[in-house]
Order: C-alpha cells, then structure tokens, then sequence
C-alpha cells in the first residue's frame, strides 16, 4: 500500500560533489543543504522526504522499484543519467504517481549534449534552473499533485 506521505528524492551521479563541483554553474550549497531544503518544504506539507544519492545507475533504479507501491512520489535529479539512462526511463515510467525531474542548472541552456532528457518523457513535469531553490519548488508541485495543503 501506498503511504501518501513519503516522497522519494533521488540525486544522481556526481551530485555528492555539490558543493565543490562547479560552484559557477551548481552554486556552492552542498547536496545536504538541497536535501534540507526538501525536508523543510515537505515538512510543510505533511510530507516526509526519504533521500538516495548514488553514482551508480542500478542503485536508483532499484530505488524506484523499491518505491512502487509504497512513496507517493519521487523527484529525480538524475544528473548526467537524463540525457541516456534508459532503464531509469523504464522504472519511473512502471512508478505510478507523481514523478518531478529536477535540476539546479537549466540543461537547455548548457551544451547541446545536456539538451536531451530521456527522464522527461515519463516526468509529470520539470524544475529546471532555479539553483536549489528548485528542490523546495519540486516539493511544492509534489504536494499540489497529491492534494497536500500546507501544515
């Protein structure tokens, strides 16, 4: 059974280095911060935040294998794996409820590599640009896609 309160925040590779990684272009807030920052907005909400980062493609897949049935929602940053993962594609497109691609910087405005997501197909929606206050944004749209009202 689904529990209508947790919302599965996944960060993909690379997103452990925030913080140092590119301050020009990621901000110099770390993934702790971004995390807090949903924690906060789902707090808000009546929401509870369960946050996976990982390196490693499988991990977040099996984590939203792991969520159906059981999150509400999840918010990807998938990182790098947008623009080719496609068997994180497959498992949001199998999770049954709210998915919210999310990123700090705005891919389409970056390399034309960066211009492609093979997540946004099977997203409900993307936050893109917003630096971390795309984290609290993501949240927001979460709560309004389940009904949630401010606590």
């Amino acid at each position: 059974m689904t529990d209508r309160s947790i919302v599965l925040v996944l960060s993909g590779p690379n997103l452990n280095l925030l913080g140092d990684r590119q301050p020009d272009v990621y901000g110099t807030e770390t993934l702790a911060d971004h995390v807090a920052t949903a924690e906060g907005a789902a707090a808000r909400h009546g929401l509870v935040v369960e946050h996976l980062q990982s390196n490693h493609e499988g991990d977040l897949v099996e984590a939203v294998h792991a969520a159906r049935g059981r999150c509400a929602a999840v918010i990807v940053n998938p990182g790098a794996l947008t623009h080719y993962s496609w068997a994180l594609h497959d498992a949001l497109a199998a999770f049954d409820g709210p998915v919210v691609e999310l990123h700090l910087s705005n891919p389409a405005a970056r390399d034309e590599w960066r211009r492609t997501s093979v997540v946004a197909p099977v997203a409900t929606g993307t936050i893109a640009g917003f630096g971390g206050d795309g984290y609290r944004l993501a949240v927001e749209a979460v709560a309004r896609l389940l009904g949630s009202t401010a606590t």
